[in-house]
């Protein structure tokens, strides 16, 4: 078969565009049960997501994965396939291809050594199952009738089984763009606006003064949005807020809305600082809070709320003002760093037009579409590549049984 400039049509059980975590796991799952699969990217690297991850060392799932983890319009969506595919499974993958692994906290678990160890499995088993792989390819049509035809700078392909694995929009400088949700309007699909997530915070006016005089500074803090909240690090930038804390609670807030911040989780600051007043000594603001916090961030909030007199001359009700900011301080983003610094995207293609058990659109036999491309966004700490792995062995499950 030949099209006409002259180059050979393929025709395989089953084209992939993307080759990043999902669409190689989607390949060599369907690849390993006799399909005979291509994976198109256009990237003439890749992975490359997967080799920035984790600071280069991948964090490649969470021994704590639940459903409820993973935001999406429809929340119970993501529940298939993550019971058909467990982190027990693709930590029993790393171990066959002997990589060592660590657990951090909260259950997530990263490469030893670097990234490239993750990819060099996901690698090894599309090898191994006979997977061809085609890089720098530019998709310019796809079509349908009784197949997907995918026209391409590198000639034409044809298929029963078409799978969208190209991911969402964040992090563009390393290749991101919006194709699967071209592709998917192009099929009559709905889109969940994509938003980033996962993404520091900026502020605007005097909030934007003071936090950048604090870039570097670190804390453990509560932040809580709406009725989310989580208990981790918080880390001042030069234009706003970042760490684990806040790149979580960025998944769950949308714009216009407060976010709460707990600068002493666990502790009674009136408490604790009625204490200080008791001992009837000379320290004044600054110093008595630096006892718990950062001694920047001290300064910042004694400059902001207590009078520059010893501690044992505030009266009761300044240290209970005091006490309540420490607890509950309300900030206001003006938004975040958006795609550029979003290590996922939240939002995608709606999960109301695809089949939770086998990721295919229900309007569109044959189509399939996985990993950050489809509306389900996990928390930080391995939860995404997780999804990318269950819903690209889902898929590639379907279409080997199918």
């Amino acid at each position: 078969m030949v099209d006409m400039h002259g180059v050979g049509v393929r025709t395989p059980d089953v084209l992939i565009i993307g080759a990043g975590a999902a669409g190689l796991m989607a390949a060599f799952t369907a690849a390993q049960k006799g399909k005979q699969v291509i994976v198109i990217d256009h990237s003439p690297e890749i992975g490359r997501k997967i080799l920035i991850s984790g600071g280069g060392r991948c964090n490649f799932t969470n021994r704590d994965i639940k459903p409820e983890r993973f935001i999406s319009q429809n929340k119970h969506f993501a529940r298939s396939a993550l019971s058909r595919y467990k982190p027990a499974d693709f930590l029993s993958l790393v171990e066959k291809h002997r990589i060592p692994w660590h657990e951090k906290k909260l259950g997530q678990l990263f490469c030893d050594n670097s990234a490239q160890d993750i990819l060099s499995v996901l690698l090894a088993e599309c090898s191994a199952a006979g997977v061809r792989l085609f890089t720098d390819v530019r998709v310019r049509e796809i079509s349908r009738s009784d197949k997907f035809r995918v026209e391409t700078s590198r000639g034409t392909f044809l298929s029963p089984a078409l799978v969208l694995a190209t991911g969402g929009l964040s992090i563009p400088k390393i290749g991101a763009t919006g194709f699967a949700y071209d592709v998917a309007k192009h099929f009559g699909l709905p889109i969940v606006t994509p938003e980033p997530a996962l993404v520091p915070f900026v502020f605007g006016g005097m909030d934007q003064g003071w936090m950048h005089e604090l870039a570097g500074v670190s804390l453990p803090v509560k932040a809580s949005c709406g009725k989310m909240a989580f208990e981790e690090a918080l880390l001042f930038t030069h234009r706003g807020l970042s760490g684990p804390a806040l790149l979580q609670i960025s998944s769950y807030w949308h714009a216009g809305e407060p976010i709460r911040l707990d600068l002493l989780p666990g502790q009674n600051a009136e408490q604790l600082v009625g204490g200080l007043k008791a001992t009837k000594g000379k320290m004044r603001g600054p110093a008595a809070l630096g006892r718990w916090l950062p001694q920047r961030l001290a300064q910042e909030m004694a400059r902001q709320h207590v009078p520059d007199r010893p501690v044992v001359e505030w009266p009761d009700k300044t240290i209970r003002a005091l006490a309540a900011s420490l607890h509950r301080l309300d900030i206001y983003p003006t938004g975040t760093e958006g795609f550029a610094k979003a290590e996922v995207t939240r939002g995608g293609v709606d999960t109301r037009a695809l089949s939770s058990k086998t990721m295919q659109a229900e309007s569109v036999p044959g189509l399939y579409i996985i990993g950050e491309a489809v509306d389900v966004t996990g928390w930080l700490g391995g939860y995404n590549f997780h999804w990318a792995w269950a819903s690209g062995h889902a898929a590639g499950t379907a279409i080997a049984e199918g």
